[in-house]
Parts: C-alpha cells; structure tokens; sequence
C-alpha cells in the first residue's frame, strides 16, 4: 500500500506545489518509485507543473479529472461512470512511474455537498450532522485512492491553502504531511496555525478515530537572498527555537531563479534545469524525505506552540 503525503499550509505561496512536483519527480526519476500526483487544488498548479495546457484542456473535454470523481461521489445518481484509473495520465514528462491525476477548477459544488449531508442526516440512522459531515469527509479522497493505492509507492496531495474541505479530507487520508514554509513571521503562524487546527480535527473524530497522520517535517524554501539574509537568518533563528529538530529538514531549498522560471516549459525544475543550484537541493531533500518515512518512530509526536498562538485566540 502506497504511503500517502499530504502537502500543506494554511498561507499561500510559500513553495507548496512546487515542493509537491519536484519532490514528486525525484523520487520516481532517481528512486524508481511509483508515484501518484493529486492536485486538489483548483489554481491546478501542479497539474500545470506537469502538463501543458492544450494537453490538460483535451484531458478535461474527455472528463478525465479529479472534478469529475468528486462530483460522480456528491451526486451518486449522475451518469458519470468514470473511475479513478481511467482519470490518472500516466508517465507525465516522459518520467516512467510519474503518474498525474488531474485538478480542475471547478472541484465541487458546495451547495450540492450541504444538500448531501443533510438529506444523510434526516434520512438516515443517525441524525448528528456532525458524525454525517465526519464520515463523508473522511472518505471523500480515502474513496478516490482506495482503487489504486497498491498501486503506488507513493501518492503525494498537492492541497490548497486555507483549511477547506479537500484539504481537510486529504490530511484525515493521509499517512504524513509535509509543510513548506519561507522564513518569514507570518509563514510561521501559518504552520503553528495548521497543527493546531489538525490536532483538533483529530479530536473531532475521537478516540476511535484511524487518523493516523503526523508531521513528516517543516521544509523551508528561501526566497530571496542579499539584503533580506541578515534578517532571514533572525527569522530561521526563531524557527529553530519554536520546532523541535525532529520537525525540521535539514535541507533546504535555496533561492534559484530556474525553479521558478521551470513553470514556463510546464515540468519540474529538477527536469528543466537538473543541474541548478534549486533542483540539487530537491534531490537531497527526496533522500531525506525517504529516510524520515522509513522510520516514522523518530518523527516528532509534539503540539503545536501554545504560547505562540495565546495572542490570536
């Protein structure tokens, strides 16, 4: 059974997708391991990390995406019939067990999902609402992996920021998750924010919950040098205060103009530019990844900082 890692962070930009597509590539291209992509994010930028446009709009005119599983779920009655094998594209960027399941941007209907739930509440057995919602997002995304998950080595979820429904399914579908993160205050709210708001999604489902995620670490993606590395290094000064060394990686991804610029030619920088300052760094960071899932005993059990967070409460 593949392992399943969720990448995540409640402020946007901080390096998340690129982490996911490069981290993705590395271990498939150098490991020889097969992975699965699932972009739930609706900017589908990962699937626009790994395709081009034109290819990515035939793919949507043949209903070939994650969209179209979610909605095939909310509205059973429908006559979509796709299945999750038939929506993945496989070996993307020429890359052999480098598979994609596509986003699309338009994943789901809110209203559609309130009128689901509440029909299972007032129909059905049990009336809480709140074990109805409970059981419908935990298998949400559990339910799409669930027919090729043996399949993999791998399956990475590219999520999106904030703290909404997909993002909610895929950590409870998880078995780790990743946090990228710039050195930057506010980005460090952001993760001290996300584990607190994951340690009380545990608690939602409690004690007999099969939650069984954790932190795999905290990456740190720079991105800028000259000037700001005085005051990067005050930031990266806290940071080593605030997190046990266990939640963060020792490597990180520097400030490289070709892991930006990668995204023109649609793939992974460590495809465009493999010999870039930025693409070595993801090839130690993939090694370090393997060896921190190899042995989940040594990862962090800790909670979030309260005295961090007493101010914003």
């Amino acid at each position: 059974m593949g392992l399943v890692i969720a990448t995540v962070n409640m402020k946007g930009g901080v390096g998340k997708t690129t982490l996911t597509v490069n981290l993705a590539t590395c271990l498939a291209k150098n490991h020889g391991k097969r992975v699965l992509v699932l972009d739930l994010d609706t900017q589908i930028s990962a699937t626009l990390s790994l395709l081009p446009p034109h290819e990515f709009a035939k793919i949507r005119r043949e209903k070939r995406t994650l969209g179209q599983l979610l909605y095939k779920l909310i509205k059973p009655n429908s006559r979509i019939k796709r299945t999750t094998p038939e929506a993945i594209k496989s070996d993307v960027c020429e890359v052999k067990g480098l598979d994609l399941l596509p986003g699309d941007i338009d994943l789901y209907d809110e209203y559609l999902v309130s009128e689901l739930l509440h029909n299972k509440a007032v129909n059905g057995d049990n009336c809480d609402f709140s074990d109805v919602w409970n059981g419908f997002e935990e298998q949400l995304i559990q339910s799409i992996l669930e027919p090729v998950i043996d399949e993999y080595d791998f399956i990475l979820l590219d999520c999106a920021p904030g703290y909404n429904l997909l993002t909610r399914s895929g950590i409870v579908a998880s078995d780790f998750y990743l946090l990228p993160a710039r050195p930057e205050p506010l980005s460090v709210v952001g993760i001290q924010l996300l584990q607190r708001r994951i340690a009380h999604l545990k608690e939602s489902y409690g004690d007999d919950s099969t939650i069984k995620t954790q932190l795999l670490g905290i990456v740190f993606i720079l991105s800028s040098g000259g000037l700001f590395d005085r005051y990067y290094k005050q930031v990266m000064q806290r940071v080593t205060g605030e997190f046990s060394p266990t939640e963060l990686f020792d490597n990180r991804i520097p400030m490289d103009v070709n892991v930006a610029k990668a995204v023109d030619y649609f793939m992974p920088a460590v495809l465009a530019t493999p010999n870039s300052s930025g693409s070595k760094a993801f090839a130690k960071l993939t090694e370090e990844v393997i060896q921190k899932v190899a042995h989940p005993e040594r990862l962090s059990q800790s909670t979030p900082n309260e005295m961090s967070l007493a101010n914003l409460e």
